[in-house]
């Protein structure tokens, strides 16, 4: 029962390895293919929002203060706030939104 973790870990390696490796593998020269590269340039960007949005609903008591706090802090980014100045803001509006949990 053991050695099953052993080659589940040597499959992960292998399968991580490989994905990796075989870009710089076969691709030697530069992409000029806009619509890849376009896409090559939002993937660290997707890659983020996917890991970062669960736990942004999730961080707090209720989902409905962590959506309000998403929507806050989209909205004051979209009009240019900083990031200090979202961040504050979204940490008022997830308090302000437990106490009125709290009250009903």
């Amino acid at each position: 029962m053991q050695y099953k973790v052993y080659i589940y870990i040597i499959i992960m390696a292998a399968v991580t390895y490989a994905i990796r490796i075989l870009p710089l593998a076969l691709i030697r020269k530069k992409i000029t293919n806009v619509t890849l590269r376009s896409f090559l340039f939002y993937v660290p960007y997707v890659t983020l929002a996917v890991m970062t949005f669960p736990a942004i609903l999730e961080a707090t008591n209720s989902i409905w203060s962590g959506l309000a706090a998403l929507i806050a802090g989209v909205a004051l980014a979209y009009f240019g706030v900083s990031l200090f100045g979202v961040a504050v803001c979204s940490c008022a509006v997830v308090f302000v939104t437990e106490l009125i949990i709290k009250l009903f």
